[in-house]
C-alpha cells in the first residue's frame, strides 16, 4: 500500500478541498408552506415566522 513520504502542507489540503470536486453549493431557497415566501431550507421562515408548521417567533408588522 503506498503511503506518503512526508506530510502535506495545511495550504495543499486546503487548496485542494476548496477545488470545485470538494466545493459547498449555496441551498436555493423554498416556498414557506404557510406564506409561500422564499426561505433558506432548515431554518425560520423570516416573513411568518414558522417552522415546520408551527408558529416559532412573533413577526411584528409596520402599520
Amino acid at each position: 500500500m503506498a503511503v506518503p513520504k512526508r506530510k502535506k502542507s495545511k495550504s495543499k489540503v486546503r487548496s485542494r478541498r476548496r477545488s470545485h470536486a470538494h466545493a459547498r453549493e449555496i441551498p436555493a431557497p423554498l416556498a414557506c408552506s404557510e406564506c409561500g415566501a422564499p426561505r433558506l431550507p432548515h431554518r425560520v421562515c423570516p416573513s411568518c415566522g414558522t417552522y415546520r408548521g408551527r408558529q416559532v417567533i412573533t413577526i411584528e408588522t409596520e402599520e
